[in-house]
């Protein structure tokens, strides 16, 4: 089963991918998230493209695992994806963003290359780690 994953930012979403077996996670870009009906129409076009049968968002929690101002932005996304896509889950992505800049750094990637896909790179961290946590058997 294909799962497309979605790291919400304001202006704009990083979309990462599944391989069929819910594996590993590959980067697919990122889409413009304003304004957000053109945003939910590009996501049903990329789900039917991969033969997605799940979406997962990323919830950018706060650190204590309470939910601030950004994430209830996502969730009233969320809300309006469910409208479109039957199967839509959330996944605590407190760090990534964070975990992708380090990669990049580390990488020797220029501020101008970092700014092109981070995005993409938060989706797939989070896809990731939602793929490996359904191996190892926990609640997602």
């Amino acid at each position: 089963m294909r799962i497309l994953c979605l790291d919400y930012g304001e202006k704009r979403i990083g979309t990462a991918v599944s391989d069929p077996l819910g594996i590993s996670a590959q980067g697919l870009g990122f889409i413009e998230a304003v304004p957000e009906s053109r945003a939910l129409g590009k996501i049903k076009e990329i789900a039917g493209e991969v033969n997605a049968e799940k979406i997962v968002v990323g919830l950018p929690l706060n650190m204590n695992g309470s939910t601030g101002p950004r994430a209830m932005k996502v969730l009233e996304f969320v809300e309006n994806l469910k409208k479109i896509f039957p199967d839509v889950d959330i996944f605590d992505e407190r760090l990534t963003t964070r975990q992708a800049e380090s990669a990049m750094l580390e990488a020797d990637l220029s501020r101008r290359k970092r700014k092109k896909i981070i995005d993409k790179l938060s989706a797939v961290l989070i896809l990731q780690g939602y793929l490996d946590s359904r191996r190892m058997g926990k609640n997602v």
